[in-house]
Formats: structure tokens, sequence, C-alpha cells
């Protein structure tokens, strides 16, 4: 079993050249195998401070993924457990690799089958980091988004993203919850660019969350909008959401 990192500044992804075989001069992510008796969490931790010399910040398991290793001529299944990975520290390559490098994953040539799956997989997460931080700041001028969280939403519940060609114009995030009622989701970060609004694209955005909800088996969906959003408001009900009246309080850990 292998343990994978996926580091992403800016839409890029985070892959370094290896000097030793197999695929040696390829691009591969950073990870490893894991030694015995080690969980792997604990291995990618070790990878990454041989490798690169950092530490994780933050993780979010995105997915295992199953592949080939070939070695001494005989070819060996593996699994590679991946995370989505925020670092600390400055990046400091061992003699493991000859070069690292922040590149746009649709021109990565990487190496192992299993990588292939990763690289496709996230691939399709990629959302633009500034145009997703200037939607929120529209939403609240206060806020600060940081790249591993747009990534954590979407692994933590599904982002519908609306586009006009390569531009992102709207988002909304959905994500499930277990009370001891009844299966729930919440929608949050619900926003269209100023410019683009009454276009019928909130509607296009919150219609695809029902959806994803539905899907789900999710039995009831809340949200909260501040009333001076009338725009808003108004799609809520009007795509039949009911005001539930009730105090709304937020307690800061």
């Amino acid at each position: 079993m292998t343990a994978t990192a996926i580091i992403i500044n800016d839409g890029k992804l985070l892959v370094v050249k290896r000097k030793k075989e197999p695929f040696i001069g390829k691009w591969d992510f950073v990870g490893g195998f894991l030694n015995q008796g080690e969980l792997p969490m604990e291995a990618l931790k070790r990878e990454l401070r041989e490798e690169l010399n950092v530490k994780i910040k933050r993780a979010e398991f995105l997915d295992n993924f199953a592949g080939t290793y070939k070695y001494a001529g005989e070819v060996f299944p593996i699994v590679s457990a991946t995370y989505v990975v925020e670092i600390g520290g400055k990046i400091k390559l061992d003699n493991e690799n000859s070069e690292y490098s922040f590149m746009d994953p649709k021109k990565i040539d990487i190496a192992f089958d299993s990588n292939k799956d990763i690289l496709s997989k996230v691939t399709k997460m990629i959302t633009s980091f500034k145009e997703s931080q200037m939607l929120v700041n529209q939403l609240d001028s206060t806020a600060t988004v940081s790249e591993f969280n747009l990534y954590s939403a979407q692994l933590n519940g599904y982002v519908y993203k609306k586009y006009l060609g390569r531009k992102l114009v709207g988002m909304g995030w959905i994500f499930p919850r277990q009370t001891m009622l009844r299966k729930q989701a919440v929608i949050e970060d619900m926003i269209v660019e100023e410019g683009m609004r009454g276009k019928g694209y909130g509607k296009e955005i919150v219609l695809a969350l029902i959806k994803w909800a539905r899907k789900n088996k999710i039995e009831v969906i809340e949200l909260t909008s501040n009333p001076k959003r009338i725009a808003a408001n108004e799609l809520y009900k009007n795509v039949g959401f009911k005001l539930h009246p009730t105090n709304h309080y937020l307690f800061s850990v």
C-alpha cells in the first residue's frame, strides 16, 4: 500500500521528477510505500518530511486508487491512499527526486497507472481560486478563503460551479449532516457574480444542489440568508423553501 499527497497552489499541482526507475525522468506525486506497522497518514507525514522537508498542516482524504508497481521484473497490485494536503515550511528536495514544480494538471505526464486515475479525478475538482475568492467576498467582504478549504468543501459535500466559457460566475455548496432526527443537508456560500445576477444562474445553482440532495436521500435541506438579499430570498421561496421561525445563534470558539 502507498500514500500519496496532492498539494494544490493556485490551481496547479505539485509534482516531483523521478531520479530512479521505474519511470525515471517522469513526473510523480509525492508519497511512497507504507513501512511495516504504519498507517497511511503516518507514512504521508514521513514521506513529505523526507522528500520535501515540510510538515502537513491539514489533510483531507481524497480516495483509494488501485494500480500496479513493477519490481524485479514482476508486477504487483497496489492501493494508493490519497490525500489533499496543505503543507507548512519551505520545500527542500532530498536526493530521491531531481526537481519539483507546480504544474497545470492538464499538462502533466504522470508516472504510474494509479497516479493517472488520481490526476483525472483531481483535474475535475480544480477551480480558479482567485475567482472563488472574488465571489465569496461579494457574499461577505470580510471573509478569507484558503485554497485548501475550497477543496475540503468539495470533498465533504458538493460544490456546483457555474461557468460562462472559462469564467466562474457563480457557485453554491451543500454538505450533508446526520442528526438524531433525520438526514439533513445545509446549503452555504450561494453566490452569483454581481454583474451576472437576474439571468437565472442562481436558480440553476440551487436546483442543482437540490438534485444532489435528492440523489443522496437527504430528507431536509436548510439554509440561511440575509433578509437584505431580497432577490435571493424570493428565489428560495419560489423553488420551495419555507421560512422556518427560529432563532439562529452563532458561537465563536
